[in-house]
């Protein structure tokens, strides 16, 4: 079940980022610099936009999907620190190497 949420979050993830791309520039962040200030920014007809409601409904599943995956894995994680374990990811019980001799040198034959 978690893996077809992580599906659907990352269609649902690339989906409200290509519907931001899409959307004109309004320029002036929020409507901040233009004569209407920001009384022009929530509008009856800046909010029946389709580009404005898929975002908010992408937006909304976004937050929704980013959560119920987030309860559904909070309990399989295994439980301590990542400080706990030593350094370079060797496990503890490993013993060092043992150094080997070097091999005596040899001489060609001429």
């Amino acid at each position: 079940m978690t893996t077809i949420l992580l599906v659907i979050f990352l269609l649902v993830t690339l989906a409200l980022i290509g519907v931001i791309l899409v959307q004109r520039s309004e320029g002036g962040g929020l409507g901040i610099g233009t004569s209407q200030g920001m009384g022009g920014f929530m509008t009856g007809r800046g909010t029946a936009n389709l580009l404005t409601r898929t975002t908010a409904v992408l937006g909304t599943a976004f937050m929704a999907l980013a959560l119920v995956l987030a309860m559904l894995g909070r309990g399989q994680a295994p439980r301590g620190s990542i400080l706990d374990a030593p350094a370079g990811g060797v496990p503890a019980a490993t013993a060092p190497a043992v150094p080997v001799a070097p091999a005596a040198p040899t001489v060609p034959n001429n």
